[in-house]
This record gives structure tokens, sequence and C-alpha cells, in this order.
């Protein structure tokens, strides 16, 4: 079993940059998928970005493309979402996901993934 706790988040402007963390302990994620996702309020919980930490090739949001980058480095057991050009439609509690039991090469979604961190709320005001 994977425990994972993200950090990062907080109160920013739009057009800031935050950067989100993932530490994973319990077991060494080398070789599996890496994904964050979002909700926010009275919204289901939807995909971000993922990464497959042996391999070059990521996933992202639509919504995300080319303000977000999903990175992840082994040694630390430690995934990375760096957001810039924050929205204030990115206002969500963040999640990282591991457990990955999906086809990668279709954009990965909640039900492929099996272990969740608590969340970190990252609020974006306009």
């Amino acid at each position: 079993q994977v425990q994972l706790v993200e950090s990062g988040g907080g109160l920013v402007q739009a057009g800031d940059s935050l950067r989100l963390s993932c530490v994973a302990s319990g077991r060494t994620f080398s070789g599996y998928v890496m994904g964050w996702f979002r909700q926010a309020p009275g919204k289901e919980r939807e995909f971000v970005a993922a990464i497959p930490l042996s391999a070059a090739r990521t996933h992202y949001a639509d919504s995300v493309k080319g303000r977000f980058t999903i990175s992840g480095d082994n040694a630390k057991n430690t995934v990375y979402l760096q957001m810039n050009s924050l929205k204030p439609e990115d206002t969500a509690v963040y999640y990282c996901a591991s457990g990955y039991s999906g086809n990668y090469r279709y954009t990965p979604t909640v039900a492929d993934f099996g272990s969740w961190g608590q969340g970190t709320q990252v609020t974006v005001s306009s």
C-alpha cells in the first residue's frame, strides 16, 4: 500500500504560479503511473495530468495544457505539478493518485487509480 501526501497548495491571484508536491511512502512507485486530479465544489473529480515514471510520455487535460507541467523524481519518491498562469477556474482540491491499473494509451480516469492522497486546496482569486 502506498501512502501519498500532497503539499504546496494555497491562495494566489490569477496569473500566479504554484508547485504542488506529492510524496509517496510505504512502497516505491518507480515504474508506476502517477496522476493529479482535482475536484471543485459541487463537481466531480477530474483528471489533470499523469506521468509514467519509467517513461517520458505524459497526459494532460485540455484545460491545463501549456500551463501545467507534471514531473517526477524517483530518488525522492515525489511527483510534482507545476501550475503557471493560474485561472479562477483552477480553484479546487488537488489530489495525487497512484496504483494505476488502466491502459495508458488512453487518458487516465479516476477509476484507473487505487490510492489517493488527502488533497491540497488551491484557490485562485480574480
